[in-house]
């Protein structure tokens, strides 16, 4: 029996203010609210709340069948507590109908796999925490930032105790085989990946609203029909996407939550379920392993990262990032460490991009974005460099750090037995003057 694997990503960055050279060292908010809010209520009101209706809506006509599954960035939860509280509610009514998984990511949509493995590491950690607290589930399927994945990578996944991951189908790595199967690691055979079928994928992302397509208009009939008839052992069927392809890239004139609502109805027609990605974890076998020595993500036709390490303004500005990054982790400053997640995301690397025009960016052109970030960047260093000065190497200021640190515990536990002793004191003179008496 085939099945279908529908998974949406959310994100949303914080959007950088137009910040000048003469800001540096005199002003350390770098972000502009009224953008961010503006945007995220926007995109809320088109997509985020009416999809999150639609997908209720679904799982009870359904009763339970229909299954669906989200990565949300630590960004885009924080920007949910702020600008559209009603939303966690929403996802939380989902979770309680069952039917829907969580998956972990990296908290800030970084591309830390790629040159950071420490930072890596410490953003996945601190993403599961805050699905955690928020829905009260423990995420078990990592999805990378834009579905990167690489053969290291996988080394730094399988580490960390993940036994399944999601990835890009991309066909310079698959070839000729089918992205419709339960592929692994080929590192760590028990590593299973669930690989993006681009077709299925694509059809409701790019060519849905597609006047020009010779399929349009597109029919949930027509649609699962496509899905029935693929070759007969190919059984399970991933259609990955972002969230945003109901109501905002698509609008709701399109006719899109039409469209979506009656998937459920014709996949049972055709005798197709829909399944978590940790329940397919756990039925099926890998029937093969793919080979990844280059990272691929499930953007452009090269499904490549060119589109935000591809020249030489997002190269620097990626490795001055993480040229601090040892410093950034020994802090404990809280709002030096959210401005570090911030300016980690990938948006802010994607509007460096010279291949193409971006649609979404908030600058003229990447030149303006490049300046901008890095303005930005360089006051951070300041920031960083004012509590932990680079005139001090890194195992120098670890060995500094701990002495401290060592030097307050043992502070801390002297000042605890004086205090015993002084509780201690009064009740022996206490007993020794009844013993005069």
């Amino acid at each position: 029996m085939k099945t279908i694997c529908l998974y949406f990503q959310i994100h949303q960055p914080c959007r950088l203010r137009r910040y000048r050279f003469f800001d540096i060292g005199n002003d350390h908010y770098y972000y502009d609210d009224f953008s961010n809010g503006e945007i995220f209520k926007k995109v809320a009101d088109m997509c985020y709340i009416p999809a999150n209706r639609a997908i209720i809506e679904m799982i009870k006509k359904s009763e339970g069948r229909f299954k669906v599954a989200f990565s949300i960035s630590g960004i885009a939860l924080e920007q949910m507590e702020i600008y559209a509280p009603e939303l966690i509610d929403s996802f939380k009514e989902l979770i309680r109908l069952g039917g829907v998984e969580f998956l972990t990511e990296t908290y800030a949509h970084s591309l830390s796999s790629l040159g950071n493995p420490n930072e890596f590491r410490a953003q996945v950690e601190a993403h599961s925490e805050k699905i955690s607290s928020l829905f009260g589930v423990k995420p078990r399927v990592l999805r990378n930032t834009e579905l990167i994945y690489s053969d290291e990578i996988s080394d730094l996944v399988y580490d960390m105790g993940f036994r399944g991951m999601l990835t890009e189908g991309a066909k310079h790595v698959l070839g000729w085989k089918s992205p419709n199967y339960m592929y692994s690691s080929s590192a760590y055979p028990d590593l299973k990946l669930l690989l993006k079928n681009d077709r299925f994928s694509e059809d409701l992302s790019l060519r849905f609203a597609d006047y020009s397509w010779t399929e349009y208009p597109l029919t949930a009939d027509k649609y699962m029909s496509w899905i029935a008839s693929t070759a007969p052992a190919e059984n399970i069927i991933n259609i990955f996407l972002n969230y945003e392809v109901l109501g905002s890239l698509h609008s709701y004139s399109t006719g899109i939550f039409e469209f979506f609502k009656a998937l459920p109805l014709f996949a049972e027609k055709n005798g197709i379920t829909f399944s978590l990605p940790s329940d397919l974890f756990e039925q099926h076998k890998p029937v093969d392993a793919i080979i990844v020595p280059y990272p691929m993500s499930w953007v452009d036709e090269e499904k490549d990262c060119n589109s935000w390490l591809g020249n030489v303004l997002q190269q620097e500005a990626f490795r001055k990032i993480n040229g601090i990054s040892e410093r950034v982790r020994l802090c404990t400053d809280r709002r030096l460490l959210q401005d570090w997640l911030y300016l980690q995301s990938s948006d802010h690397f994607y509007y460096m991009n010279t291949k193409h025009y971006n649609l979404f960016s908030p600058y003229d052109n990447p030149y303006d974005a490049f300046n901008n970030y890095m303005n930005v960047l360089s006051d951070f260093i300041l920031r960083v460099e004012a509590q932990y000065p680079s005139s001090i190497e890194n195992e120098e200021l670890n060995s500094l750090l701990t002495t401290i640190q060592n030097q307050g515990y043992e502070i801390e536990h002297l000042e605890k037995r004086i205090a015993k002793y002084e509780a201690v004191e009064p009740t022996a003179c206490s007993s020794k003057a009844r013993k005069n008496k």
